[in-house]
Protein backbone atom coordinates (compact mmCIF):
# COMPACT_ATOMS: atom_id res chain seq x y z
CA UNK A 1 0.00 0.00 0.00
CA UNK A 2 1.79 3.06 -1.32
CA UNK A 3 0.62 5.93 0.87
CA UNK A 4 1.22 8.72 -1.65
CA UNK A 5 -1.01 6.93 -4.17
CA UNK A 6 -3.88 6.16 -1.75
CA UNK A 7 -7.06 8.02 -0.93
CA UNK A 8 -7.99 8.62 2.71
CA UNK A 9 -10.68 5.93 2.44
CA UNK A 10 -8.10 3.45 1.17
CA UNK A 11 -5.73 4.39 3.98
CA UNK A 12 -8.44 3.85 6.58
CA UNK A 13 -9.29 0.45 5.10
CA UNK A 14 -5.62 -0.49 5.08
CA UNK A 15 -5.44 -0.08 8.85
CA UNK A 16 -7.74 -3.09 9.15
CA UNK A 17 -5.08 -5.16 7.36
CA UNK A 18 -1.88 -3.96 9.00
CA UNK A 19 -0.43 -1.49 11.48
CA UNK A 20 3.04 -1.65 9.92
CA UNK A 21 4.70 1.03 7.80
CA UNK A 22 8.05 1.24 6.04
CA UNK A 23 9.56 4.71 5.73
CA UNK A 24 12.28 4.98 3.04
CA UNK A 25 15.11 7.41 3.73
CA UNK A 26 17.57 8.30 0.99
CA UNK A 27 19.86 11.11 -0.02
CA UNK A 28 20.57 13.54 -2.81
CA UNK A 29 24.24 12.75 -3.13
CA UNK A 30 26.98 12.25 -5.71
CA UNK A 31 27.46 8.70 -6.91
CA UNK A 32 30.40 9.09 -9.24
CA UNK A 33 30.06 10.22 -12.83
CA UNK A 34 27.79 7.33 -13.80
CA UNK A 35 24.95 7.10 -11.26
CA UNK A 36 22.18 9.60 -10.47
CA UNK A 37 22.17 11.78 -7.37
CA UNK A 38 18.97 10.01 -6.30
CA UNK A 39 20.61 6.56 -6.15
CA UNK A 40 20.19 6.01 -2.40
CA UNK A 41 16.55 7.10 -2.47
CA UNK A 42 15.81 4.86 -5.46
CA UNK A 43 17.21 1.82 -3.62
CA UNK A 44 15.02 2.33 -0.55
CA UNK A 45 11.89 3.08 -2.57
CA UNK A 46 12.29 0.08 -4.87
CA UNK A 47 12.65 -2.49 -2.10
CA UNK A 48 9.69 -0.94 -0.29
CA UNK A 49 7.47 -1.24 -3.33
CA UNK A 50 8.59 -4.80 -3.96
CA UNK A 51 7.89 -5.66 -0.31
CA UNK A 52 4.36 -4.25 -0.65
CA UNK A 53 3.79 -6.80 -3.44
CA UNK A 54 4.51 -9.61 -0.94
CA UNK A 55 2.63 -8.56 2.18
CA UNK A 56 0.21 -6.03 3.65
CA UNK A 57 2.34 -3.04 4.61
CA UNK A 58 2.15 0.72 4.20
CA UNK A 59 5.01 2.37 2.29
CA UNK A 60 5.45 6.03 3.24
CA UNK A 61 6.72 8.72 0.86
CA UNK A 62 10.51 8.77 0.76
CA UNK A 63 12.70 11.36 2.46
CA UNK A 64 15.20 12.29 -0.31
CA UNK A 65 17.74 14.11 1.89
CA UNK A 66 20.31 12.81 4.33
CA UNK A 67 23.44 13.61 6.31
CA UNK A 68 26.22 13.36 3.71
CA UNK A 69 29.44 14.13 5.53
CA UNK A 70 32.06 12.47 3.30
CA UNK A 71 30.54 13.67 0.02
CA UNK A 72 29.48 17.16 1.05
CA UNK A 73 32.13 18.81 -1.17
CA UNK A 74 31.25 16.79 -4.28
CA UNK A 75 29.04 18.44 -6.93
CA UNK A 76 25.32 17.84 -6.51
CA UNK A 77 25.30 16.63 -2.91
CA UNK A 78 22.67 18.26 -0.69
CA UNK A 79 23.34 17.49 2.97
CA UNK A 80 21.16 18.22 5.99
CA UNK A 81 22.15 18.31 9.66
CA UNK A 82 21.73 15.42 12.06
CA UNK A 83 19.30 17.56 14.05
CA UNK A 84 17.12 18.07 10.98
CA UNK A 85 17.16 14.36 10.11
CA UNK A 86 16.24 13.37 13.67
CA UNK A 87 13.41 15.89 13.74
CA UNK A 88 12.08 14.66 10.38
CA UNK A 89 12.16 11.04 11.48
CA UNK A 90 10.49 11.76 14.81
CA UNK A 91 7.79 13.98 13.28
CA UNK A 92 6.96 11.53 10.49
CA UNK A 93 6.72 8.57 12.86
CA UNK A 94 4.68 10.55 15.41
CA UNK A 95 2.23 11.63 12.72
CA UNK A 96 1.80 8.09 11.41
CA UNK A 97 1.43 6.84 14.98
CA UNK A 98 -1.46 9.25 15.50
CA UNK A 99 -3.01 7.79 12.35
CA UNK A 100 -3.02 4.36 13.99
CA UNK A 101 0.24 2.75 12.90
CA UNK A 102 2.34 0.95 15.51
CA UNK A 103 5.18 -0.92 13.76
CA UNK A 104 7.77 1.19 11.97
CA UNK A 105 10.64 0.22 9.67
CA UNK A 106 13.05 3.05 8.90
CA UNK A 107 15.13 1.80 5.99
CA UNK A 108 17.81 4.04 4.58
CA UNK A 109 19.41 3.69 1.19
CA UNK A 110 22.13 6.06 2.36
CA UNK A 111 24.51 4.15 4.62
CA UNK A 112 26.66 6.99 5.97
CA UNK A 113 27.64 6.36 9.58
CA UNK A 114 26.60 9.76 10.90
CA UNK A 115 23.32 9.59 8.99
CA UNK A 116 22.49 6.10 10.25
CA UNK A 117 23.39 6.99 13.84
CA UNK A 118 21.03 9.97 13.69
CA UNK A 119 18.17 7.69 12.63
CA UNK A 120 19.00 5.25 15.43
CA UNK A 121 18.99 8.15 17.92
CA UNK A 122 15.56 9.16 16.64
CA UNK A 123 14.34 5.58 17.00
CA UNK A 124 15.53 5.39 20.60
CA UNK A 125 13.77 8.66 21.37
CA UNK A 126 10.54 7.35 19.83
CA UNK A 127 10.71 4.15 21.90
CA UNK A 128 10.71 6.28 25.03
CA UNK A 129 7.89 8.49 23.75
CA UNK A 130 5.41 5.79 22.70
CA UNK A 131 5.03 2.75 24.96
CA UNK A 132 3.43 0.43 22.36
CA UNK A 133 5.59 1.44 19.39
CA UNK A 134 7.92 -1.06 17.70
CA UNK A 135 10.66 0.25 15.45
CA UNK A 136 13.53 -1.04 13.33
CA UNK A 137 16.30 1.10 11.81
CA UNK A 138 18.55 -0.40 9.16
CA UNK A 139 20.48 0.43 6.03
CA UNK A 140 19.50 -1.05 2.71
CA UNK A 141 23.21 -1.50 1.98
CA UNK A 142 23.60 -3.64 5.10
CA UNK A 143 21.13 -6.13 3.67
CA UNK A 144 22.60 -5.99 0.17
CA UNK A 145 26.20 -6.54 1.28
CA UNK A 146 25.43 -9.33 3.75
CA UNK A 147 22.70 -11.19 1.88
CA UNK A 148 24.49 -10.70 -1.43
CA UNK A 149 28.00 -11.60 -0.35
CA UNK A 150 28.09 -14.55 -2.75
CA UNK A 151 27.00 -12.32 -5.65
CA UNK A 152 29.48 -9.45 -5.31
CA UNK A 153 33.10 -9.87 -6.41
CA UNK A 154 34.63 -6.66 -5.03
CA UNK A 155 36.07 -6.74 -1.50
CA UNK A 156 34.97 -3.69 0.46
CA UNK A 157 32.59 -2.52 -2.25
CA UNK A 158 30.37 0.31 -1.07
CA UNK A 159 29.42 3.67 -2.54
CA UNK A 160 28.65 3.78 -6.30
CA UNK A 161 30.57 0.56 -6.80
CA UNK A 162 29.60 -2.91 -7.95
CA UNK A 163 26.59 -3.25 -5.65
CA UNK A 164 24.91 0.09 -6.28
CA UNK A 165 25.69 0.18 -9.98
CA UNK A 166 24.25 -3.31 -10.44
CA UNK A 167 21.11 -2.27 -8.57
CA UNK A 168 20.51 0.82 -10.72
CA UNK A 169 21.32 -1.09 -13.92
CA UNK A 170 18.48 -3.42 -12.93
CA UNK A 171 15.86 -0.93 -11.76
CA UNK A 172 16.67 2.29 -13.65
CA UNK A 173 19.08 1.46 -16.51
CA UNK A 174 18.23 4.68 -18.35
CA UNK A 175 19.79 6.67 -15.48
CA UNK A 176 23.21 4.98 -15.70
CA UNK A 177 25.63 7.18 -17.67
CA UNK A 178 28.64 5.11 -18.65
CA UNK A 179 30.45 2.47 -16.63
CA UNK A 180 32.27 4.33 -13.88
CA UNK A 181 35.80 3.66 -12.67
CA UNK A 182 37.21 1.58 -9.82
CA UNK A 183 38.23 3.79 -6.90
CA UNK A 184 38.66 3.69 -3.14
CA UNK A 185 39.02 6.78 -0.91
CA UNK A 186 42.38 7.57 0.66
CA UNK A 187 41.30 9.37 3.83
CA UNK A 188 44.06 9.48 6.47
CA UNK A 189 43.03 7.31 9.40
CA UNK A 190 41.92 9.27 12.42
CA UNK A 191 42.48 12.67 10.80
CA UNK A 192 39.55 14.90 9.81
CA UNK A 193 40.07 16.76 6.53
CA UNK A 194 38.32 19.82 5.13
CA UNK A 195 38.44 19.12 1.41
CA UNK A 196 37.45 15.49 1.17
CA UNK A 197 37.64 15.53 -2.63
CA UNK A 198 41.43 15.73 -2.33
CA UNK A 199 41.32 12.20 -0.92
CA UNK A 200 38.30 10.92 -2.86
CA UNK A 201 38.16 12.74 -6.21
CA UNK A 202 35.87 10.42 -8.17
CA UNK A 203 33.33 9.71 -5.43
CA UNK A 204 33.36 5.91 -6.00
CA UNK A 205 34.05 3.36 -3.27
CA UNK A 206 34.37 0.04 -5.06
CA UNK A 207 34.42 -1.28 -8.61
CA UNK A 208 31.45 -0.38 -10.82
CA UNK A 209 33.12 -2.02 -13.84
CA UNK A 210 32.04 -5.41 -12.45
CA UNK A 211 28.39 -4.40 -12.20
CA UNK A 212 25.64 -6.10 -14.23
CA UNK A 213 21.87 -5.82 -14.31
CA UNK A 214 21.65 -9.56 -13.61
CA UNK A 215 23.58 -9.08 -10.35
CA UNK A 216 21.28 -6.19 -9.52
CA UNK A 217 18.18 -8.35 -9.95
CA UNK A 218 19.63 -11.05 -7.70
CA UNK A 219 20.67 -8.49 -5.08
CA UNK A 220 17.25 -6.89 -5.00
CA UNK A 221 15.57 -10.27 -4.59
CA UNK A 222 17.67 -11.23 -1.56
CA UNK A 223 17.26 -7.78 0.00
CA UNK A 224 13.46 -7.89 -0.30
CA UNK A 225 13.37 -11.41 1.12
CA UNK A 226 15.53 -10.36 4.09
CA UNK A 227 13.36 -7.31 4.67
CA UNK A 228 10.24 -9.47 4.59
CA UNK A 229 11.70 -11.68 7.31
CA UNK A 230 12.65 -8.66 9.40
CA UNK A 231 9.13 -7.21 9.24
CA UNK A 232 7.66 -10.52 10.35
CA UNK A 233 10.09 -10.60 13.28
CA UNK A 234 9.21 -7.01 14.23
CA UNK A 235 5.48 -7.68 14.16
CA UNK A 236 5.85 -10.80 16.33
CA UNK A 237 8.42 -9.35 18.74
CA UNK A 238 7.75 -9.87 22.42
CA UNK A 239 9.32 -8.04 25.34
CA UNK A 240 10.11 -4.93 23.34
Amino acid sequence: MIIEEMTMAEFAEGLSRTRTVLIPFGATEEHGDHLPLSTDTLHAVEVGRKLADLRAIFIAPAVPYGVCRSTSAHPGTISISTETLKALACDIVASLYRQGLRHFVLITGHAGGTHTSALIDAGERLLEQFADLRIAVLTEYMLASSEGRDIIETDGDSHAGEIETSRILHTHPHLVKGQGKREFPRFPKGILVRNKRNFWPGGVWGDPTLATAEKGARLEAVVVAALDRLVTQLEQLEGY
